[in-house]
């Protein structure tokens, strides 16, 4: 999973009904370690953020009403860094007497996870939950794992196409309203501009790459059965790939400069005024507004095939989840619910521009803030997410995706080839996983 460094957006406070309250805990799913104690202190792991203050002050004030409710609980929060979590929750998983009740974890950790034996099946509390009712369905299906529910989502984060206003004004060029025209516009701006990259592109941004694949009707795999095949080679997903590569190029984005890029370089690129269009998250949108771009620049869904469609995103975002070997099962979902409830998401937009998962507290965010209201679109129009296979962290760790772009951006393979050469790389990984 790319876990971009997410940085607090300014927002107005939202006023939103309060957390339900259960006067009964329903059966539970999953019995997970001997004993369910009432009481005691419950350890949580949670991701340390770029400019973490804000989330903890939301966090804090979720706990103290958790702690309000439940007397005689407690929670301890740690807040561990993104790039050492998967050592740490894999060691959690091995020796459960030292693992914590919760973890926050990246949508695109669910499937492994699972298949590890780490998280608990909360899929009847869930359904008895009547915030839940309002979730997206796509981060529904972040925390579902072969039809069960391992967790709650917190967050969603979606990308769409962030343009400068006044290149494109002094162009006389409107934003792009289909693929075809939004790479036709990037060289346009570029050939007319040469200082400028049209849109800037990343050979390793992976998550910008998808929605030109998804758009073409390709996919990255295919599902029969709960197993996974490769299809990053196929006919639709080969022309989405060439649409992408198509952009690495001395007419838009110069290969020797752009095919190492990732996602956050392109958005420095574009907010340090180096790119007059670029591909960024949401959670961009502050990044974006600390450079010399503030007030020249808008944000409209990332173009599909068709003129007027959107281009399917990749829908990221973090979950949090009970631990199997949690010996406060109760307790712990109850946590869950305190932290990825209606009123602590709203709280966390206005804190860190998290996008929420409940449509209702999305809606109303997009309303107090204008800069939403482009990501909202992309999600209604229809995000996606990667295979819900525990093989998809090792191809995503292992950069088959980014290698094949690099690969076909410098000349060294053509597109027919180095789809192949990931195609198979990824069916390695799923059948290594089972």
């Amino acid at each position: 999973m790319k876990l971009s460094a997410r940085i607090a957006a300014p927002a107005a406070a939202l006023v939103l009904a309060g957390l339900t309250a259960t006067a009964c805990a329903p059966q539970t799913s999953d019995g997970g370690a001997e004993g369910d104690e009432k009481t005691g202190t419950l350890r949580v792991w949670l991701f340390q953020e770029v400019g973490n203050k804000p989330k903890e002050q939301v966090v804090e004030a979720a706990v103290a009403e958790f702690e309000k409710a439940h007397r005689g609980a407690k929670a301890e929060v740690e807040y561990i860094p993104v790039d050492t979590r998967a050592q740490r929750i894999k060691a959690a998983f091995n020796d459960p007497k030292s693992a914590p009740d919760l973890i926050e974890y990246g949508n695109t950790d669910t499937a492994g996870y699972v298949k590890d034996g780490g998280l608990a099946d909360v899929s009847a509390e869930f359904a008895a939950w009547d915030e839940a009712e309002d979730t997206d369905p796509t981060a529904r299906q972040s925390v579902t794992v072969g039809g069960k529910v391992y967790g709650a989502p917190l967050f969603v984060g979606v990308r769409a196409l962030y343009y400068r206003t006044d290149v494109l004004e002094e162009l006389g060029i409107e934003a792009p309203k289909s693929q075809a025209e939004l790479i036709s516009t990037a060289k346009k701006i570029h050939k007319k501009k040469p200082d400028l990259y049209g849109l800037v592109v990343g050979g390793a941004y992976t998550y910008g790459a998808l929605p030109f694949i998804w758009a073409n009707g390709g996919e990255l795999a295919d599902e029969s059965g709960g197993v996974y095949q490769a299809a990053i080679n196929s006919d639709k997903a080969r022309k989405g790939i060439e649409a992408y590569t198509s952009l690495f190029g001395d007419d838009n984005c110069p290969a020797a400069k752009c095919a190492a890029m990732g996602g956050n370089a392109t958005i420095t690129a574009f907010a340090s005024g180096k790119a007059a269009m670029a591909i960024g998250g949401d959670f961009s949108h502050t990044a974006v507004e600390a450079g010399p771009v503030k007030g020249t620049y808008a944000v409209v869904p990332l173009p599909g095939v068709a003129e007027g469609s959107v281009a399917p995103a990749f829908a990221g975002g973090n979950n949090i989840g009970v631990l199997k070997s949690s010996s406060h099962r109760t307790l712990a979902v109850e946590l869950m619910k305190s932290l990825t409830g209606k009123r602590t998401q709203g709280k966390m937009f206005d804190a860190m521009g998290f996008l929420p998962t409940y449509t209702d507290v999305r809606a109303a965010a997009a309303k107090k803030e204008p800069f939403v209201e482009p990501f909202v679109r992309t999600l209604g129009a229809g995000a996606k997410s990667v295979p819900a296979s525990p093989g998809w962290g090792r191809i995503d760790s292992s950069l088959v995706l980014p290698t094949m772009f690099q690969e076909i951006a410098s000349g060294r393979k053509d597109v027919a080839k180095a789809s192949d050469d990931a195609a198979k790389k990824m069916d390695a990984a799923f059948i290594d996983a089972g």
